[in-house]
């Protein structure tokens, strides 16, 4: 199965494959939690079993010995399960946080492993649910739902065959209600996925349409579209409550229905073994010991059908988090080594669309050393370009080598070793300034650190944090600029040590005098590597060693600056124009 975005959802049988061979690997504390609770549970039937077996002695005539000593059992029973209830429920929970922490793990190893192409196509909106309500749903039933299912069956379980051995002919009665439940629960089960599923689906196109709303906010302003983008929350808002209230649906049947066949089931057996009772078939002590456990039974069995419908749920988070695992990936590694440094592109062609190219057979050799700067229009496809020459995407034409190996045949870490993107937009992970950086370089020491930060012209303000290169950034640390944001994503840079550079207007987040400063920096550590940089500010392209011009996904020019300026074509147009701007 598989939703409107390009992420999948897996099938119930591959989510369910995932979820038995999760709770595999952790059978021993799954054993443990399970063997506690069928202790307290046992302890628990002590209570209603001594209680009949005191009503029949009290019939039959006893004497005060024998009321103490049953009395006495029964504290004993109690105080035990009271603490095997506490230890079951410990062990519980800590079966429940490392189930949940090996699967977030896992589905983080996964998300961080997705095409990059892929994720892009699928939008913000389908992968922030599922890394967000679909995991926070999933979270609920890992850590409560699971051990309490296990208790609710074993004491169901305990409980009817204890009922049945005491005397089966008045047990038969705790059945009367079971068919109405099985008929709910059944037409339940039969909507309850879909449904869910749709809701899960509302919300991500919710989160996906406020998330662009709120990032392209000053878009939004300038170009007057704050109605229209109203107007798309109001429709996703009454599409999410609309689901809401279908699953609320499916609810208020199943409820009732598993509230009436608890009614049902203490009555029954009250009737029915009272008339046993009065024909001598059992005793009074045995019909009061199955009244009780009817009712005893009544919180495991409602405890299980709530669990049902939040298992449903998790069920559905559960598809969606492992369907992010069942995206194709985009290229496989050969093997292939490149033979040497060199860049090169032919025939290149990308289109985002199907019969939409945007880049249309561009031919490109990068020299080993090279600066080229890339420049021309918005939309003329020099982003495209950049991101093909990194790899980010693989072509849907012509091919993109590394050393006469196509970068779509490198594994990526070794593509990354090669040829690294750095893009405007920038990323600060929660953590310390430190542990950011080593994002980039893992081994990296304080003075790697240090030498990345002084060559992006930061080392002045981050000896000036609070902790230094400890302090805590991200979400509730301290907070960065985006232009400090943006060196962070240079020296991590730096640290990666990629041969190719690919720098997609990487400093336009800061002033024009101090982008100007920050690229002279970077000169000098980025020495004899190859660079393109993709630039709308041409002090850029006047530095570098040759100039490319991209109008409408084609290199219209291409060579030194001096040639380009005296050719008098449409890079000398830009040019003069840009120098009158900046005048």
């Amino acid at each position: 199965m598989s939703t409107a975005t390009t992420l999948p959802i897996a099938d119930s049988a591959t989510a369910r494959r995932y979820a038995g061979r999760l709770l595999r690997r952790h059978r021993r504390p799954l054993a443990r939690v399970a063997v506690l609770h069928t202790l307290a549970a046992v302890a628990g039937l002590a209570g209603p079993w001594l209680l009949g077996r005191l009503v029949d002695a009290i019939t039959t005539g006893t004497d005060a010995r024998t009321v103490n000593t049953y009395i006495g059992v029964g504290v004993v029973a109690v105080l035990s399960q009271t603490g095997l209830i506490r230890y079951a429920q410990r062990a519980s929970m800590l079966f429940g946080e490392k189930v949940f922490a090996e699967l977030r793990e896992e589905f983080v190893d996964t998300v961080t492993a997705l095409p990059l192409s892929t994720v892009e196509r699928a939008g913000t909106g389908d992968l922030v649910a599922r890394t967000t309500n679909d995991v926070n749903k999933l979270q609920h039933a890992v850590r409560f739902g699971v051990p309490r299912v296990i208790v609710a069956v074993v004491t169901i379980t305990l409980t009817v065959t204890a009922s049945v051995l005491l005397s089966p002919l008045v047990a038969v009665a705790l059945f009367v209600g079971v068919p109405t439940m099985l008929l709910v629960v059944r037409w339940y089960l039969r909507r309850a996925t879909p449904a869910y599923e749709r809701e899960a689906a509302t919300y991500a196109v919710l989160n996906g349409t406020i998330t662009e709303t709120v990032e392209g906010a000053r878009t939004v302003d300038a170009l007057g579209l704050t109605r229209r983008r109203t107007e798309r929350i109001d429709a996703d808002l009454a599409d999410a409550f609309d689901a809401e209230r279908r699953t609320l649906d499916l609810r208020t049947v199943l409820f009732p229905a598993v509230d009436l066949a608890f009614v049902l089931a203490p009555v029954a057996v009250l009737v029915w073994g009272g008339y046993l009772a009065a024909q001598g078939q059992v005793t009074l002590g045995v019909v009061t010991t199955i009244v009780l456990y009817a009712f005893q039974v009544t919180g495991p069995v409602w405890e299980l059908i709530f669990w049902v419908d939040e298992i449903q749920v998790a069920a559905t988070a559960l598809a969606r988090i492992v369907g992010v695992g069942l995206v194709d990936a985009d290229r496989t590694a050969t093997g292939d080594r490149p033979a040497d440094d060199r860049v090169s592109a032919r025939d290149l062609r990308y289109a985002y669309r199907e019969g939409h190219d945007v880049l249309h057979g561009i031919d490109l050799d990068l020299a080993p050393g090279e600066r080229l700067a890339v420049v021309g229009p918005s939309g003329a496809g020099k982003s495209t370009l950049g991101r093909m020459l990194a790899g980010i995407h693989p072509p849907t034409g012509g091919t993109v080598t590394v050393g006469g190996v196509p970068l779509v045949d490198l594994p990526l870490d070794d593509l990354r070793g090669q040829v690294a993107l750095v893009t405007q937009e920038h990323h600060v992970f929660v953590g310390s300034l430190a542990d950011n950086l080593r994002l980039a370089r893992v081994e990296a020491t304080e003075a790697d650190l240090e030498r990345a930060l002084r060559a992006v012209d930061a080392w002045d303000w981050v000896e000036a944090l609070p902790q230094g290169l400890a302090t805590e950034v991200g979400s509730g640390g301290a907070p960065l600029t985006p232009a400090q944001a943006q060196q962070v994503a240079l020296a991590r840079l730096v640290l990666l040590d990629p041969h190719t550079l690919v720098l997609d207007e990487a400093t336009s987040l800061l002033d024009p005098r101090a982008a100007r400063h920050l690229e002279r920096s970077l000169s000098a550590v980025l020495a004899g590597r190859t660079v393109v940089a993709i630039a709308h500010r041409l002090h850029t392209a006047h530095d570098a060693d040759r100039v490319a011009v991209v109008d409408g996904g084609r290199i219209s020019e291409i060579g030194p600056h001096e040639d380009l300026v005296a050719a008098g074509g449409e890079y000398a147009a830009l040019w003069r124009s840009w120098q009158h701007e900046s005048a």
